[in-house]
């Protein structure tokens, strides 16, 4: 993750910089917070006109929910100690299963296209392009938790639309969907110091993927401040 963010800051400079000295004079550099999957917040920068009103993205974002774990798939699903029938949402009735969690860190670097004034002081921008998630889920036992992790490519698309408050300050919402495909990893610790990785096609894998909350299709909708220079 701490690779990722200077990776994509790193490529708008590098594209910026072809545009000239005018496109940077515009550049962005914003905070929102919202919902995305659960209570969600990023920071980006933008850089906007660098080719007519075609302009570049990045974004890095986080985002924490509570629900880690798919309550219909079978709490044990070797069917040794509980029959297949005996659901993760059984087990939180009966105290097995006491809390869940799910995080996620998703990198964006986006394309934009600049609407302008849509009506009187506000801005509407449009945007799309790629998305890298890093997506962890717990489940816990008593004091004992569980987590899970996987990483995953996506796309994403959305609009930005901005309100001038005054000088370069401007009120921003961003409303947008983005869409991930799982990958066919789950990397997992038991939280007794055991840790594993687990591939698609490999024994128990399945059981594992239903088990676990992984993001598909996110919608998610932030307000928050943009600064201009």
């Amino acid at each position: 993750m701490k690779k990722l963010l200077p990776i994509t800051l790193l490529t708008v400079a590098a594209t910026t910089a072809t545009a000239g000295a005018q496109s940077l004079s515009g550049l962005e550099l914003g905070l929102t917070g919202g919902y995305a999957g659960g209570l969600s917040g990023e920071i980006f920068v933008h850089a906007p006109n660098v080719a007519g009103p075609v302009g570049v993205k990045a974004g890095l974002a986080y985002s924490r929910g509570n629900n880690g774990v798919n309550d219909s798939a079978p709490y044990d699903p070797s069917g040794v100690l509980f029959p297949n029938t005996y659901t993760i949402a059984n087990a939180k009735n009966d105290g097995f299963v006491t809390g869940e969690g799910s995080s996620s860190t998703v990198a964006s670097l986006d394309a934009t296209y600049g609407l302008g004034e849509v009506t009187p002081g506000v801005d509407a921008t449009l945007y799309g392009g790629g998305r890298y998630g890093m997506f962890n889920a717990s489940e816990s036992s008593g004091s004992n938790t569980t987590t899970y992790s996987s990483n995953a490519f996506g796309i994403g698309a959305g609009v930005m639309v901005s309100y001038a408050l005054t000088g370069g300050l401007s009120l921003v919402g961003d409303l947008g969907v983005d869409q991930y495909f799982k990958s066919g990893t789950i990397n997992t610790n038991d939280g007794r110091g055991n840790t594993g990785t687990i591939r698609s096609g490999e024994a128990g894998y399945s059981a594992i993927d239903n088990r676990v909350v992984r993001p598909g299709t996110v919608f998610k909708a932030r307000i928050g401040l943009k600064t201009s220079y």
